[in-house]
């Protein structure tokens, strides 16, 4: 009931979004503008208000085990991003945006409120542990395969979200109580997240033809491979590493999210074309209506 009603949430942002993109409302300059907002403020500030407000508890032995995971997994993620499109041969303009959707997932405005309502206070240590390696992975790997033609560049790395997401992990491990001003100006900030990202997903969406995309051969392997491969593979990894079953679930349910938003914007941010990705959202988001419960409700 949860995941409907977060994807009844997405599609009608969604289609606020397309309005305003239709209307001319939000145009491709406007657009760029609000990516930037969204990437270097707003859902960077989403991320530390939730690490100081969600009530994350955890020894610091099960907080390395979660952080070890997470990278053992996104660093999976990111040989798989590679090699996915060389195998299945994916047209080479379009590659990177595979990378990007083999490798980050949405597991942030869908993640933590499903996880929250799924796991329980037990398993929100991982899932805001996978959404804390998820940010400083995509603010230093996402941001230079998009931004820079597949290139590092060193001072891509210290963004803003870079800086916020790393203060969020500290904040983990040392545990404080900042004063609740700031606490809440965080939260009133981070709240916008979701209205921009998705209004400008619809507003994407506007400017492509998403029925094409259901033709694609390489959508469906896609999701095939990242909606139910890697998360059975994930679990039967874990499992055998002798993981605790919570965060086993935990993982699980943030490997089968649809494909994320933040590449997206990050696309309108340098000008990049969206279509590619903005069919990939859309429609792995439909997908997992269906495969997520279906993966739970099998796997454990």
């Amino acid at each position: 009931m949860v995941l409907v009603r977060q994807m009844a949430v997405i599609a009608l942002l969604v289609l606020l979004g397309m309005y305003l993109g239709k209307r001319d409302r939000i145009d491709a300059h406007t657009a760029r503008k609000l990516s930037a907002l969204v990437m270097d403020i707003v859902n960077p500030a989403m991320i530390l208000s939730t690490v100081l407000t969600g009530g994350i508890t955890g020894s610091r032995t099960k907080i390395l085990a979660a952080l070890c995971a997470g990278a053992g997994f996104y660093g999976a993620l990111c040989v798989l991003g590679v090699l996915f499109p060389v195998i299945f041969r994916v047209k080479r303009a379009e590659r990177a945006d595979y990378n990007m959707m083999i490798v980050y997932t949405n597991v942030g405005f869908i993640g933590i409120p499903v996880g929250r309502a799924l796991l329980g206070s037990g398993g929100m240590l991982y899932v805001i542990i996978c959404n804390v390696v998820y940010s400083l992975l995509f603010y230093t790997h996402g941001v230079s395969v998009l931004g820079n033609a597949g290139r590092i560049r060193f001072r891509s790395i210290f963004s803003p979200g870079t800086c916020m997401v790393l203060l969020s992990l500290i904040l983990i491990w040392f545990p404080a109580t900042p004063p609740e001003v700031l606490t809440e100006t965080l939260s009133y900030i981070g709240n916008a997240t979701v209205f921009l990202s998705m209004s400008l997903l619809g507003v994407s969406l506007a400017r492509v033809k998403t029925l094409r995309g259901i033709t694609s051969p390489w959508i469906w392997l896609y999701l095939a491979v990242r909606m139910a491969v890697v998360p059975i593979l994930l679990v039967s990894v874990l499992r055998r590493a002798g993981a605790p079953e919570i965060m086993v679930q935990a993982f699980c349910l943030m490997a089968a999210m649809p494909a994320a938003n933040l590449p997206l914007i990050q696309a309108e941010k340098t000008g990049r074309d969206t279509e590619v990705l903005s069919q990939g959202i859309v429609i792995s988001t439909v997908f997992s209506f269906a495969a997520i419960p279906f993966l739970m409700a099998r796997l454990f």
